[in-house]
């Protein structure tokens, strides 16, 4: 069986199971549209997660507890993941329904940056990273870029290191500014390939304090 094009790593906590379903389904339909081939990595950290879809290129992992948004469980399948290409979609983002053709047209690139949806989380913001200098030292900046944001090549991601963890939150930030970095070449789009906090109050035991003082409001 030929090695699929994408890989898409998904951390989870393992309660919001209807928000993984639509982070899932969301990754197969634009797959689709696209004619490629992708796997996606769910890992819970710590606990027995709901196996919400049935799909062969759907692979489940329970980790044991570590915390830390994520950033064990990314480096852990960073190191398995068979696709040439790698994406970062958390259990309650999604990607667009063309997120895949869009990411097809820029494969050339070690580092692709599109624009990500966040308006349900910061309908101050709208979008990030934000409209302004396309150079990619004044787009790569702490609170202007999420992993959603991403597609980056495999190769890439090995010689920078995997996905560290370097103070929590703030490790998005780091690692994509080492990916900066490392990259032989990078391109900064202007099309839309994902939507932060997709699945925010899908399930009402899974949203974390911003996203409970979000809906409060």
């Amino acid at each position: 069986m030929d090695a699929p094009r994408y890989t898409v790593i998904t951390p989870s906590r393992g309660n919001r199971p209807r928000a993984l379903a639509l982070a899932i389904d969301s990754v197969r339909a634009a797959a689709d549209s696209a004619g490629v081939s992708v796997e996606i990595l769910v890992g819970f950290d710590g606990v027995r997660g709901e196996r919400v879809r049935d799909y062969p290129f759907l692979r489940y992992v329970d980790f044991p507890r570590v915390g830390y948004f994520g950033n064990y469980i990314r480096d852990a399948f960073i190191n398995v993941a068979k696709g040439t290409r790698l994406l970062f979609v958390d259990d309650d983002n999604a990607v667009t329904p063309d997120a895949f053709a869009i990411w097809e047209r820029h494969l050339d690139a070690e580092l692709v940056i599109g624009r990500i949806d966040v308006s349900r989380a910061f309908p101050d913001v709208g979008v990030l990273p934000r409209p302004g200098n396309p150079e990619p030292s004044a787009i790569i900046r702490p609170g202007n870029v999420d992993p959603l944001c991403l597609c980056l090549s495999a190769d890439l991601v090995f010689r920078a290191g995997g996905w560290r963890d370097q103070g929590g939150y703030e490790s998005d930030f780091v690692n994509i500014h080492r990916y900066q970095r490392r990259a032989d070449s990078i391109e900064i789009i202007d099309d839309l390939v994902g939507v932060y906090d997709a699945g925010a109050g899908l399930d009402a035991g899974g949203m974390n304090p911003r996203q409970q003082q979000r809906r409060a409001t």
